[in-house]
């Protein structure tokens, strides 16, 4: 279960690690109030999606009537498929430097895994691997200001941001052990001048350990396509890029998602129609996939208990009654294969045999839209 930022430095707060002074609201008016407390302020979305800033979902108002202004802007706008229903309004800092730090669980070692680097503020995806500083931790050792230290001389930091690095580590450690969290991970961290301070919290619980915090608030994690997805029955997760997915069975998406990649695209969602979804089900799935606003639809179906004139029906189905204004590749194996392909067929779809090959048509057409 995944955290708000909000509830994330709470937390962080209550072991001792500096966090910006600020105040959540739930109504415009009451950012001027914040504003009268912290003049310099930062309004932020409380979304459970990274990049709010590219989004717009965080702004820096220059007085209190243009932080209401703002507010107002934010509150109930959807932001990458989350609606926003709170804002955290917080003192802007003064930033020297930004640093990256994290604590997850390293399953091939079965340990958890201190993650950091000086290179903070952006996607640790994006970070040069020889910038990163991976440190096991040993549970029953557990992190002292030593490690915290060793891991600060590894990133470069010496003076104070060292030693201030080296006495927030411990806590942070500590957190995410009663917790029972996945990952703790602040970016950036940041260096004002004077102190190392969270500015940003990111924050997931493992789902099997929540019986063990009820005193922890529940967090509804899916997007409104999301929920929509499980309301009918179907496994569907977004993702953030351009090619829409379905495919009938979790392996199948999978794989279809690495292919897709393979070849250079990137997938919007993942879908799993599942074994023996019906025509109805299929047609719902494609709805979904419509609603992510996809710039090619790529259906992949092996078919056994979901036979393919199933498939080809839902899809011919939804073309006539609300047309399907982005190309489509089919690739259609399987159970009652030959009746499928005639039905596309008479829809103005040649369907693939190979998976390969649908895939990368499928790249192709997203790539020229």
């Amino acid at each position: 279960m995944k955290l708000f930022e909000c509830m994330g430095k709470d937390l962080f707060r209550s072991q001792g690690i500096p966090v910006p002074d600020g105040e959540v609201i739930t109504q415009a008016a009451q950012a001027a109030g914040v504003l009268e407390r912290i003049p310099a302020a930062v309004l932020k979305s409380q979304v459970l999606s990274g990049k709010r800033g590219k989004a717009g979902g965080i702004k820096f108002p220059r007085d209190a009537a243009e932080a209401v202004a703002q507010a107002g802007e934010l509150l109930g706008q959807e932001l990458q498929g989350y609606q926003v229903e709170k804002i955290l309004v917080e003192e802007k800092l003064t930033i020297q430097h930004e640093y990256y730090l994290a604590i997850t669980v390293e399953n091939s070692m079965r340990c958890p895994l201190i993650l950091a680097s000086a290179a903070g503020g952006m996607d640790i995806e994006e970070v040069p691997e020889e910038m990163i500083v991976r440190r096991p931790v040993d549970p029953v050792l557990g992190v002292s200001e030593y490690v915290g230290r060793e891991i600060a001389w590894r990133m470069g930091l010496s003076g104070e941001p060292s030693k201030q690095f080296a006495a927030l580590l411990p806590g942070l450690y500590r957190l995410f052990m009663e917790l029972d969290a996945e990952l703790v991970e602040i970016n950036p961290l940041v260096w004002t001048g004077e102190k190392l301070v969270a500015a940003d919290a990111k924050v997931t619980v493992d789902d099997e350990a929540l019986y063990r915090h009820p005193d922890l608030p529940r967090v509804e994690e899916k997007t409104a396509l999301e929920q929509k997805a499980q309301a009918i029955g179907l496994s569907f997760v977004e993702l953030d890029g351009d090619i829409a997915i379905m495919a009938n069975g979790a392996g199948i998406t999978m794989a279809t998602l690495d292919i897709i990649q393979h070849y250079g695209g990137r997938p919007a969602n993942f879908l799993d129609a599942g074994g023996g979804a019906n025509v109805e089900q299929t047609a719902q799935a494609l709805e979904l996939l419509l609603a992510t606003n996809p710039r090619v639809i790529f259906i992949n179906i092996f078919g056994g208990i979901t036979r393919c004139d199933d498939v080809a029906t839902a899809f011919s189905q939804v073309k006539k009654t609300r047309g399907i204004p982005v190309p489509v590749v089919i690739r259609l194996v399987g159970t009652n294969e030959a009746r499928g392909v005639e039905i596309l067929r008479e829809t103005g779809i040649e369907a693939y045999r190979s998976m390969s090959e649908a895939a990368a048509k499928a790249v192709e057409l997203a790539q020229k839209a």
